[in-house]
């Protein structure tokens, strides 16, 4: 939990993801569309990767990948992220972050 914690405190936008997983791309797309350019910790491909997945898992995030962190705090999965962009929330919460200029 804790190197999770210090992950998500680097940047103003972290994102797990796995490598094959496709609604993970549609997200780390959406993010950089936008111009942000998020960290991204692809956890089938880093040491210690399924310790963070389970660590994310008892954060509660199902499924597990995507999870996004905007400012250090928990956004959710691919479904949260969508609805904010939908609902018009999301470029301003970015922009608060400071992980958008424009």
């Amino acid at each position: 939990m804790e190197r999770v914690t210090k992950m998500v405190s680097e940047r103003p936008v972290v994102i797990f993801s796995k490598s094959s997983c496709c609604m993970s791309h549609t997200i780390k797309t959406l993010f950089c569309d936008f111009g942000v350019n998020p960290a991204v910790h692809e956890l089938d491909e880093i040491p210690r990767g399924r310790d963070i997945e389970q660590a994310l898992s008892r954060l509660g995030c199902s499924p597990s990948v995507p999870a996004v962190f905007i400012s250090g705090e928990l956004v959710g999965g691919a479904n949260e992220v969508m609805s904010l962009h939908l609902n018009r929330s999301l470029i301003p919460m970015l922009k608060k972050a400071g992980a958008l200029w424009v």
